[in-house]
């Protein structure tokens, strides 16, 4: 049965040219949309329904164009794109704001005692393990086995960089020390996500055609997409982490917050959180979701099948993640 709604929308790729950074931005202001993780289960398996069913050419009466495109941002908020499982909360990219301004501005307001730099750099990586592998590209899920390594090792080498940088700033200046956190975070993405996505690494990750065939596994099409996801995180931590020490250092010599510290901390996060909400859709816009590569750029064994069973085709694409 179908409805007024014409059946040639395609809603498997974004609303907005992709191939535009303004596209891209779009595209992530409604992927990263904090409103999202308020959507209840039945509003969720309704999306999902109404993306299923126009897919099958099923239109349910009265459908308007806007209400199939937010039901498709509503259904990709909450389902991984290659696994199709529902995602945990935390680790749906809705969150990254409001998760992101907690934990940022409370490792930048508590970053003077070590069990403070302890705690909070673990509550961080904790939170980014998850926040990782949530989002990991492709169809290959990491062993119990695998995970705890990747998890225990992305922590541990995140504190030590922390504790490490802490150590260091005891001999400059207070508003140097505020930019430790900022250092520990780039220096852990750098560590976390390909531990956290190793098995991308070793196995690879689905390529596909223009058209969506897919075409074998590439290690190095992961290597590309863990690259583009780390300087994303590096960049999108940034702002947040770099404007606000400046604006606290200031407001912290004020006759204001002498008399009421406590609101040092709900400030901090504030300022955070302002910066992340730009910060994180822009960043992850930097480099198309279906990002591509040469097929002369792939592993020997792969181009050599490819060039025999599509011997025209001169690039492949793929997920690189968030």
């Amino acid at each position: 049965m179908s409805g007024e709604l014409p059946l040639n929308i395609n809603i498997r790729e974004p609303r907005w040219d992709q191939s535009t950074f303004v596209g891209r931005a779009n595209h992530f202001f409604t992927v990263t949309d904090p409103r999202n993780i308020l959507l209840t289960n039945e509003q969720l398996e309704n999306a999902k329904k109404i993306v299923h069913d126009y897919r099958q050419g099923v239109v349910p009466p009265g459908l308007t164009e806007n209400e199939l495109w937010r039901a498709k941002y509503v259904y990709e908020s909450a389902f991984h794109p290659d696994t199709g499982e529902k995602m945990v909360l935390i680790g749906r990219m809705s969150a990254q704001v409001p998760m992101n301004m907690t934990i940022t501005g409370c490792m930048m307001t508590f970053y003077r005692t070590t069990p403070a730099v302890l705690f909070w750099q673990w509550i961080n990586q904790s939170f980014n393990a998850v926040v990782n592998y949530t989002n990991r590209s492709g169809d290959a899920p990491l062993t119990v086995n695998e995970l705890g390594t990747a998890y225990v090792s992305a922590t541990t080498g995140a504190v030590a960089t922390a504790l490490g940088l802490n150590a260091l700033t005891k001999r400059v200046s207070p508003l140097i020390g505020r930019f430790v956190p900022f250092a520990a975070v780039a220096a852990a993405n750098c560590i976390n996500i390909p531990l956290m996505r190793q098995r991308e690494l070793k196995a690879g990750i689905p390529v596909t055609d223009d058209s969506g065939t897919r075409l074998g596994e590439s290690t190095h099409a992961a290597q590309q997409a863990i690259s583009q996801v780390v300087v994303s995180r590096i960049l999108m931590a940034a702002p947040g982490m770099a404007i606000p020490p400046f604006i606290m250092n200031t407001l912290e010599k004020k006759a204001f917050l002498k008399r009421f510290p406590w609101l040092s901390a709900p400030i901090q996060v504030s300022l955070v959180g302002f910066c992340l909400v730009f910060a994180t859709p822009l960043c992850c816009a930097l480099f198309p979701q279906k990002s591509s590569m040469s097929v002369t750029s792939l592993e020997a064994e792969l181009q050599a099948r490819i060039q025999e069973s599509h011997p025209e085709l001169q690039r492949v694409y793929f997920n690189k993640g968030l």
